[in-house]
């Protein structure tokens, strides 16, 4: 528990001060844990006896993450970005991205002596870049643009969904560990992780929603949403932490890392975001969009 603590008096400064920045910021937090996370899938997948890309996985999510950034770290910084809506100019360039790291890993395969070795090498490093480089969402998230209302324009704008995606995270997370210790009974996932109980999926559920309208109402936005957006983000956290859970015991690892202590790697404390993101960007994009 000491070294949990020690842990997350590190990493809450750093998101602060990423999210202080503004896009900027958000953008090279995102390139950081792309990078580091990325490694460390590179490492999992290797783990689980199937061949990869050396460099392939990280390199790939990072190219992403700048995809997605650049729009927005753009205009906020006053720079001449690519034409049209910023956040609608991110989601093209991403799926260009996509399709342009799927070729690249493509024709480093082709170099393999085993077309069987090189299938594998070339589905699983593609699918390692992707999974990491969903983190881009976050930055994606740090649009200007698409806070267009509440609040409004100003300070918040290039922060608010930011701040709602870690409100929900961080939210779930923390409720569902402490009513899962005090009340968790029944199993949730036990073949994948055995620690986790319904009862606490349950309790971070309603935790999440009830930060979450605190977040839209302290932002100007609208608190009802949250009866929708909470659960959605919750349990979109729960279904990254789980899927990270199911790539870690398929390479028969504890931690994804031992980069913090307490804590594991970068991947056990981005599982839920790599979900939670991409959802809270659909959502955006189709509600507020």
């Amino acid at each position: 528990m000491l070294e949990r603590t020690r842990s997350a008096l590190l990493i809450v400064p750093v998101v602060a001060a990423a999210l202080v920045a503004g896009a900027p910021g958000i953008a090279c937090l995102a390139l950081l844990v792309a990078g580091f996370g990325g490694r460390e899938t590179e490492r999992l997948l290797a783990g689980t006896g199937r061949p990869v890309i050396r460099g392939g996985t990280a390199g790939g999510a990072i190219a992403l993450v700048v995809v997605a950034a650049l729009p927005p770290a753009a205009t906020s910084l006053g720079l001449p970005g690519p034409a049209g809506d910023a956040a609608a100019a991110a989601a093209r360039l991403g799926l260009v991205a996509a399709g342009l790291i799927l070729v690249a890993m493509g024709l480093v395969a082709l170099g393999r002596r085993d077309p069987a070795d090189g299938f594998a090498a070339w589905a699983g490093s593609a699918f390692g870049a992707v999974y990491v480089g969903q983190v881009g969402a976050a930055a994606f998230l740090a649009t200007p643009a698409l806070w267009t209302w509440g609040g409004g324009p100003g300070w918040l704008a290039e922060r608010a969904w930011p701040l709602v995606l870690v409100t929900a995270v961080w939210s779930f997370d923390s409720g569902a560990y402490l009513v899962g210790r005090a009340v968790g009974r029944r199993p949730f996932f036990a073949w994948i992780s055995p620690k986790k109980t319904l009862e606490g999926v349950v309790g971070g559920l309603v935790v999440a929603t009830i930060a979450v309208a605190a977040g839209l109402a302290s932002a100007g936005g609208n608190p009802a949403e949250a009866l929708l957006l909470g659960p959605l983000l919750g349990l979109a956290a729960q279904a990254g932490d789980l899927a990270e859970s199911l790539l870690k015991r398929s390479a028969g690892a504890k931690d994804s890392g031992t980069l913090l202590p307490g804590h594991g790697g970068v991947l056990d404390r981005i599982d839920s975001f790599l979900f939670a993101a991409p959802v809270l960007a659909a959502y955006v994009a189709l509600i507020h969009g």
